[in-house]
């Protein structure tokens, strides 16, 4: 069992550490170690597709737009209003934007509820396309030495096809308390309100419609 609190890195001295450059010695040459692999932990929620009236349309999920700080394998956190860092040594193992596109992917797939259900870059022509911004995706501390908050934000909106018309607008809010200020517990809050977000997105699309 893991005993450590987290350790955080800046954005800036995770560039430093990983641009580990050559050094001149008085020997010559030599190399900075190399950086520690990060420890890659899994979103892998347990999403209970609502049920309900199957649907006689097709989509496709888009991938979810997210800013820069986003946009990464890396898993972050805000210790103030004005700041963003990340968890040393830890990454998500892909970028988060594909991780999400592809838990919607399987929630749809999961419900029985919709004929087809693909991404966005597969060159089908689908009916609907489902289009989702992250917003906030974070562990959120109040107190450094106390167990953080997990936020998630995440904006979807519903267009209809070929047009791109959007039809439907939803924004989503999720949270989870931590039980205990390690990495451990912190990816087991980031499951938790990962599930409700992507159920919640799930749900809201294949009610969004019109009959």
């Amino acid at each position: 069992m893991r005993t450590a609190h987290p350790v955080f890195f800046t954005r800036r001295q995770l560039i430093l550490a990983g641009a580990a450059p050559l050094i001149a010695g008085c020997g010559g040459l030599q190399l900075l170690p190399t950086p520690m692999q990060p420890q890659l932990y899994v979103l892998r929620p347990n999403i209970v597709p609502a049920s309900g009236a199957p649907v006689s349309w097709r989509l496709s999920v888009g991938t979810p737009d997210a800013s820069a700080s986003l946009d990464t394998e890396r898993i972050a956190l805000s210790r103030s209003a004005t700041t963003m860092d990340y968890f040393a040594n830890a990454a998500w193992p892909d970028r988060l934007p594909a991780i999400l596109q592809r838990l919607l992917i399987q929630t749809f797939d999961a419900s029985g509820r919709i004929i087809a259900v693909d991404r966005d870059t597969t060159g089908i022509e689908n009916d609907y396309l489902l289009q989702t911004e992250i917003r906030d995706f974070e562990a959120r501390y109040g107190d450094p030495a106390a167990a953080p908050q997990i936020f998630i934000s995440i904006q979807a909106k519903l267009a209809r096809m070929p047009q791109r018309e959007i039809i439907a607008s939803l924004n989503v809010r999720q949270q989870a308390q931590v039980s205990e200020n390690m990495l451990d517990a912190i990816v087991i809050a980031f499951n938790q309100a990962t599930a409700a977000a992507i159920a919640q997105i799930a749900d809201w699309t294949l009610k969004a419609p019109p009959a």
